[in-house]
């Protein structure tokens, strides 16, 4: 065992432990992670972040061989076993008119995927990644109780937060049909849990009954992705590649469950008390969630393995998320379709000049610009951002069969406006991500 199959291991438990820590509770800050099921997450590698999220029409990037899961045709390019495992960190700066700004940051792991080829062109893929994250906390204060009567002297706050979020655990498989079509699909099964709460309280009045409502909704089932990739050549070693992968519109079992209790506030500090009772303890019967479908097309090309360059277009009919049951038909307030533009390109100045660093190191970069799911406040919310990214080779030993690279992209972006009493979001995220190729189940001739 090498040295950095040891560091590689290292890190996915250490991953493994603060991710699974992160992830108790709530694993981003954004105010907008309030409507429909979250922040959908683009599933990016730092590979695939640090060029704009170009992915669609992407498969092995500078000879290393990477799993895309966005586009599962790409699998069919794996020739080696490759591991990836990722964590994401976020810092973020929220702003409002007239309320002056906080900030916050987040961490947690990111993606854990695994691949490895069957036949010489095809491969079978499967991980974990995050379908959607669920975290906000505001509060609105309301005077004379909220009644308006001047003979209410005291003021009810009302403090609404929310955690949790869906997870996405795919299997797949990709493969070649002669030498420029390359198809595949994934098999997903999605699970989580979204909780929202509702807290009324009065906090100057002691001994008054402040109320606590949960409601948690849990999510279950499989969801199905495909795509397709057509390569041709230009020249000898320029290729050109036209991609398209797609989400299949489909009905997840959801089961709401509300929870509504009382309690007092300790008037040493301010802090609840233990609830004092439940008023409400209700399961709803499991109904179901339907998921949008969403389509991807791309564009990319590759003079050999110096430049890549490409360009992406997704479209998510998410004004068809819908809901049936109790306490969870809201869940398309707010929800329109979305667009998605994708720019990005990699240079990777020589990988023949192994004397030189430097001239191995894949330099990153790329543009999203996304017209999202949101419309609130009769305002449709964008998202714009700027990315770059390194992907760092680790030199193997000479008899070595085992390919290492550390690959860390940074994307910074803002969300959201100050107009119609809205949250502008201006934050950075950073991806960290070790890949591994290595040639295992080979049969040997002799023993």
């Amino acid at each position: 065992m090498t040295k950095y199959t040891k560091l590689f291991i290292t890190l996915v438990l250490v991953i493994s432990a603060f991710g699974a820590s992160a992830q108790n509770g709530a694993t981003t800050s954004s105010p907008y992670s309030r409507y429909g099921i979250g922040d959908i997450d683009p599933n990016w590698t730092p590979q695939t972040a640090g060029m704009g999220g170009i992915a669609t029409a992407t498969n092995t990037i500078s000879g290393f061989a990477t799993i895309n899961t966005i586009n599962p045709a790409s699998y069919g390019a794996i020739a080696l076993t490759t591991i990836d495992v990722g964590a994401f960190g976020s810092s973020l700066k929220l702003t409002r008119d007239g309320q002056g700004s906080e900030k916050s940051t987040n961490f947690r792991l990111n993606h854990l995927l695994f691949a490895f080829p069957v036949t010489k062109r095809s491969a079978l893929s499967f991980g974990l990644q995050p379908y959607s994250q669920r975290g906000y906390e505001y509060t609105q204060t309301q005077s004379n109780l909220g009644t308006g009567d001047p003979a209410d002297t005291n003021a009810v706050n009302l403090k609404y937060s929310g955690e949790g979020g869906l997870t996405k655990a795919h299997i797949g498989y990709g493969f070649g049909i002669g030498k420029h079509l390359m198809l595949g699909a994934n098999v997903s099964y999605i699970f989580g849990s979204m909780k929202d709460y509702r807290v009324t309280s009065i906090p100057d009045l002691y001994g008054a009954f402040n109320t606590r409502i949960e409601n948690n909704a849990s999510v279950q089932g499989l969801n199905y992705d495909y795509g397709a990739q057509f390569m041709f050549n230009v020249s000898e070693r320029n290729v050109v590649t036209f991609g398209y992968s797609g989400s299949a519109p489909t009905k997840l079992n959801i089961q709401n469950s509300t929870y509504v209790s009382h309690f007092t506030i300790n008037s040493t500090d301010g802090s609840e008390n233990l609830p004092l009772d439940s008023v409400v303890s209700t399961v709803s019967p499991k109904s179901k969630l339907k998921l949008p479908s969403v389509n991807r097309f791309g564009v990319s090309f590759k003079a050999g393995e110096k430049l890549l360059i490409g360009a992406d277009y997704t479209m998510g009919k998410w004004s068809d998320l819908s809901a049936a049951g109790d306490g969870y038909e809201n869940v398309n307030q707010n929800m329109k379709d979305s667009k998605t533009y994708n720019i990005g390109a990699q240079i990777t100045p020589n990988i023949n000049k192994l004397n030189n660093y430097w001239a191995l190191v894949d330099y990153r970069f790329g543009f999203m610009y996304n017209q999202t799911n949101l419309r609130v406040n009769s305002t449709d919310i964008t998202q714009y951002a700027a990315t770059f990214g390194l992907g760092l080779p680790l030199r193997p030993s000479q008899t070595s069969t085992s390919y290492y690279k550390i690959n860390v992209s940074a994307e910074i972006g803002k969300r959201g406006s100050l107009i119609n009493n809205l949250v502008k979001e201006n934050y950075i995220n950073i991806r960290l991500g070790f890949t591994l190729n290595d040639k295992w189940f080979t049969r040997y001739k002799f023993d």
